[in-house]
Protein backbone atom coordinates (compact mmCIF):
# COMPACT_ATOMS: atom_id res chain seq x y z
CA UNK A 1 0.00 0.00 0.00
CA UNK A 2 1.47 3.82 -0.65
CA UNK A 3 2.11 6.08 1.99
CA UNK A 4 0.01 8.44 0.07
CA UNK A 5 -3.77 8.90 1.77
CA UNK A 6 -6.18 11.01 0.53
CA UNK A 7 -7.60 13.54 3.78
CA UNK A 8 -10.95 13.22 3.64
CA UNK A 9 -11.39 15.75 6.56
CA UNK A 10 -10.11 18.57 4.78
CA UNK A 11 -11.90 20.62 2.38
CA UNK A 12 -12.16 24.21 1.50
CA UNK A 13 -14.63 25.55 -0.59
CA UNK A 14 -12.53 27.49 -3.28
CA UNK A 15 -12.80 28.28 -7.28
CA UNK A 16 -10.98 26.54 -9.78
CA UNK A 17 -8.62 29.26 -10.05
CA UNK A 18 -7.48 29.22 -6.31
CA UNK A 19 -7.24 25.71 -6.30
CA UNK A 20 -4.70 25.94 -9.18
CA UNK A 21 -2.79 28.22 -7.42
CA UNK A 22 -3.07 26.50 -3.92
CA UNK A 23 -1.98 22.72 -5.92
CA UNK A 24 1.00 25.08 -7.62
CA UNK A 25 2.06 27.13 -4.01
CA UNK A 26 1.78 23.43 -2.55
CA UNK A 27 4.27 21.69 -4.86
CA UNK A 28 6.88 24.53 -4.70
CA UNK A 29 7.09 24.34 -1.15
CA UNK A 30 8.61 20.69 -1.65
CA UNK A 31 11.76 19.23 -2.56
CA UNK A 32 12.98 18.17 -5.78
CA UNK A 33 13.26 14.74 -3.77
CA UNK A 34 9.94 14.75 -2.77
CA UNK A 35 8.20 16.21 -6.22
CA UNK A 36 10.67 13.33 -7.82
CA UNK A 37 8.62 10.44 -5.43
CA UNK A 38 5.28 11.72 -6.31
CA UNK A 39 5.65 11.37 -10.08
CA UNK A 40 7.51 8.04 -9.38
CA UNK A 41 4.26 6.90 -7.47
CA UNK A 42 2.06 8.38 -10.62
CA UNK A 43 3.96 6.91 -13.16
CA UNK A 44 3.57 3.32 -11.11
CA UNK A 45 0.24 3.86 -10.57
CA UNK A 46 -0.91 5.09 -13.81
CA UNK A 47 1.30 2.20 -15.64
CA UNK A 48 -0.08 -0.54 -13.27
CA UNK A 49 3.45 -1.52 -11.85
CA UNK A 50 4.85 -1.90 -8.14
CA UNK A 51 5.97 1.65 -6.91
CA UNK A 52 9.52 0.49 -6.45
CA UNK A 53 9.99 -1.92 -9.47
CA UNK A 54 9.74 -0.25 -12.69
CA UNK A 55 9.31 -2.43 -15.72
CA UNK A 56 12.47 -2.34 -17.83
CA UNK A 57 13.31 -0.47 -21.11
CA UNK A 58 12.95 -2.94 -24.23
CA UNK A 59 15.64 -1.59 -25.90
CA UNK A 60 14.96 -4.71 -28.67
CA UNK A 61 12.60 -1.72 -29.91
CA UNK A 62 14.31 1.48 -30.27
CA UNK A 63 17.32 1.96 -32.49
CA UNK A 64 19.81 5.07 -32.59
CA UNK A 65 20.45 6.08 -36.20
CA UNK A 66 22.71 8.93 -37.20
CA UNK A 67 21.92 11.99 -39.27
CA UNK A 68 21.48 11.79 -43.04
Amino acid sequence: MSEYRLDRTAFKAQTAEEAVRRQAEYYRSLTWQERLRIANYLNSVAYNYPENNPPRLDRTVFRARGRD
